[in-house]
């Protein structure tokens, strides 16, 4: 048992999406966050944050990201670099990478070029023992059988800050011409919430760090969204939705909070910053279900759920829409479950059951998935090695990794 822990000490699971990194080695009980970006802060000019130092930052006001990912795939390689350089270095995860195992997610239908890049720089760069490049999908539904083995299909909802991708799996293996992608992921309504508040109240369109705080803290999923925006429009009695956010100041208050419905009067009690929260709280994460809403002519997710199932054969489809597992930063809205059940039973089959599970902890979940996938019997035939690499370079990497 000793050296069996002591095998599995040495796979890294690095699941690198757009906006967080999620890492960690497998022993691991829970991966570190961190954002997967270089930041500047208008306070302290000469030194960039990266990942996560920007807690370090003395005031995050005006903050100004730079990304390695542009819509939704890998462009900035200096970036990136400069970010994993930092998470595998003696600060953080201390890695040494020539007798690690390293599991690397990447996202769905990623280019060619990306793929050859990402296995050059971890083979020659890093010179890690061995590499398994994968999506992160995949890690999720390997979990996701792996507590319900007699499930054979799984459809997968991941949401993500670039896009939510629907992605139904038969067997464990995916169907890719029933992959679908909904171009609306967590970025979309941080910047809408941005310019709503800018256009009606306050402007905060530099306020990207903050403005993400706010979604997080008070945004909700709504299960009637007609019902919820004549609440809204009501007087200050009847409308239970309305709430104050306090903006940090950065000196006494470093991270913005809600006030509780009694005390969301409009005024402030001692001088903070304030902005009033009504529709915005759900009509931002409808964008998920309505991108028409802002000009993105797209189906929205239940549509694209139900779409998605019947481009399956037929006879899986009773066993896909039994087995909707909902991942990824957006699921963590409250009530986003309950409207995806809604909506999916009211357009699904009548003779058919529908079942949506979220998974506990939706941004982790995919690295519970790395950790798991890395303790099973055929983990090893899943890896390229550095031998098989420096032999047969690229190809090999094109014949075992299904992206």
């Amino acid at each position: 048992m000793v050296k069996e822990a002591a095998g599995m000490a040495n796979v890294f699971i690095l699941d690198n999406g757009a906006y967080t990194i999620k890492a960690g080695f497998s022993n691991q009980n829970e991966p570190r966050i961190m954002p997967n970006a270089i930041m500047k802060a208008k306070s302290e000019r000469r030194r960039p944050f990266i990942a996560d130092q920007i807690e370090d930052c003395r005031d995050a006001s005006g903050l100004f990201y730079i990304l390695p990912f542009q819509k939704g795939y890998l462009v900035n390689w200096d970036i990136q670099k400069t970010v994993w350089d930092y998470v595998f270095g003696k600060d953080v995860f201390n890695v040494n990478h020539s007798n690690t195992t390293m599991i690397v997610t990447e996202p769905y239908l990623n280019f060619t070029s990306t793929q050859e890049a990402l296995s050059e720089i971890f083979f020659e760069e890093y010179e890690v023992d061995a590499l398994l490049r994968i999506n992160a999908g995949d890690l999720s539904v390997h979990k996701y059988h792996r507590d319900r083995p007699r499930e054979l299909c799984c459809l997968l909802v991941e949401s993500g800050f670039s896009f939510t991708h629907i992605v139904p799996y038969i067997q464990g293996k995916k169907q890719k011409d029933a992959i679908l992608r909904v171009d609306v992921g967590g970025k979309v309504l941080t910047n809408h919430l941005k310019e709503l508040i800018s256009y009606r109240q306050l402007n905060v369109m530099d306020e990207t760090y903050v403005i993400n705080q706010v979604k997080e803290d008070v945004c909700f999923v709504s299960l009637d969204y007609n019902t919820d925006m004549r609440t809204a429009r009501d007087g200050k009695q009847a409308n239970h939705i309305l709430r104050d956010y306090v903006l940090p100041d950065f000196t006494t208050i470093k991270r913005g909070y809600v006030r509780p419905l009694e005390e969301s009067t409009g005024k402030s009690t001692s001088g903070e910053q304030l902005i009033r929260l009504n529709n915005e709280r759900f009509a931002i994460p409808e964008l998920l279900f309505h991108p028409s809403d802002v000009g993105i002519q797209e189906m929205g997710i239940t549509e694209a759920i139900v779409h998605s199932i019947n481009k399956c054969p037929e006879e899986t489809r009773p066993h896909l829409y039994r087995n909707i597992l909902l991942t990824g930063g957006n699921c963590n809205f409250p009530m986003f479950k309950d409207r995806v059940f809604k909506d999916v039973q009211s357009m699904a089959p009548d003779e058919f059951d529908v079942n949506v599970t979220l998974a506990k902890n939706p941004s982790t979940y995919c690295w519970r998935g790395g950790a798991a996938i890395s303790r099973s019997a055929h983990f090893p035939e899943m890896l390229v090695t550095k031998k098989e690499w420096e032999e047969d370079g690229f190809n090999i990497c094109q014949e075992r990794f299904s992206v």
